[in-house]
């Protein structure tokens, strides 16, 4: 006698967010990437539609990073130099689906690069890759807001994914991609309820930016709490899914920030040993709180060490295949 599985039906979807703009919709990118969609929870294939893998940007800073371990920065000291050199490397020899640019040189308490200074930087990463990009300030509020305006106004049509708006900063990055046609990052600290309350904001000032939101829920490295990240991204999917229309958007985990900046991804063998050698220990590190996250619904991730993005690729590839009976 068959065996009937039981089977859960939810009665809301997860939206499909499209970033990057072609030349048909006004941009100059080679193609477009969306994320999203989903009507189960992930890679559950045998319960709903998963129509769009999970993808990978690569980040590239303005100027060259300091406190990167050796074992990260050998990858890019060729090109540190050079953001669109970097950017390119990052799509052509380590397979990144987009580039998320930082401007660091923009901190005041570093170079205090203005928005003029930061434009052609812009500008040729976008002459120089052909994927859609994540545009990121220094970090720091007060001068992010004079940032990202003509920074949006710059990319202007290409559908670019601004970040970041938060609960008490969202204005100036939504009334950018609003003008411009652009996508927002909605970045809340670890909370389910300031997740949706961003959004309600957010769509309060342009009902049209609620099809163009990507959720931050702002992610931890494996070891320094990603348990309360993974379960705050489960109950926001499970809203999605139950119907809560300013839950159902996708999201983003910005992984190498938070893993690269713990001791445990820098820190020498020789201070710890039972920790394992440096460059495999980081670099298994980030992998691993990639391919975490991913269960608990990441849609798109921003990552450093190639290595790392291969082998979360390599995840991907295996976790969307077709599980169905």
């Amino acid at each position: 006698m068959a065996v009937e599985i039981l089977k859960e039906k939810y009665r809301g979807q997860v939206r499909e967010v499209v970033l990057g703009a072609a030349k048909d919709k006004g941009g100059t990118r080679s193609h477009t990437v969306k994320i999203g969609g989903e009507t189960t929870l992930p890679f559950l294939h045998f319960e709903g539609n998963i129509p769009n893998r999970p993808v990978v940007a690569m980040e590239v800073w303005d100027i060259v990073p300091e406190g990167w371990p050796e074992s990260l920065k050998s990858n890019f000291e060729d090109v540190y130099d050079d953001p669109a050199a970097w950017a390119k490397k990052c799509v052509e020899e380590y397979g990144a689906d987009l580039i998320a640019v930082r401007f660091m040189s923009a901190d005041p308490d570093g170079q205090d690069a203005s928005p003029d200074d930061c434009i052609p930087t812009l500008k040729k990463v976008l002459e120089a890759v052909g994927v859609p990009l994540i545009i990121y300030g220094c970090g720091k509020s007060e001068k992010d807001n004079l940032l990202i305006g003509p920074l949006g106004e710059a990319g202007a049509g290409e559908n670019l994914l601004l970040g970041v708006a938060e609960q008490d900063n969202f204005k100036p990055v939504a009334s950018a991609a609003m003008a411009n046609g652009h996508t927002v990052i909605a970045q809340s600290p670890i909370d389910i309820n300031i997740a949706k309350q961003l959004n309600v904001l957010i769509s309060e000032l342009s009902t049209p930016l609620l099809d163009r939101i990507v959720i931050d829920p702002t992610v931890a490295a494996l070891g320094y709490g990603i348990e309360y990240s993974y379960s705050i991204m489960e109950r926001a999917r499970f809203g999605a899914l139950q119907g809560d229309r300013m839950l159902a958007m996708p999201f983003i985990a910005n992984i190498g920030g938070e893993v690269w900046s713990k001791r445990e991804a820098f820190v020498p063998h020789e201070e710890e040993a039972t920790w394992g050698e440096q460059p495999e220990r980081s670099m298994m590190w980030e992998a691993t709180t990639a391919m975490a996250l991913l269960q608990a619904g990441a849609d798109l991730l921003v990552m450093r060490h190639p290595r790392a993005v291969e082998l979360t690729k390599q995840n991907i590839d295996e976790l969307m295949k077709d599980n169905s009976y």
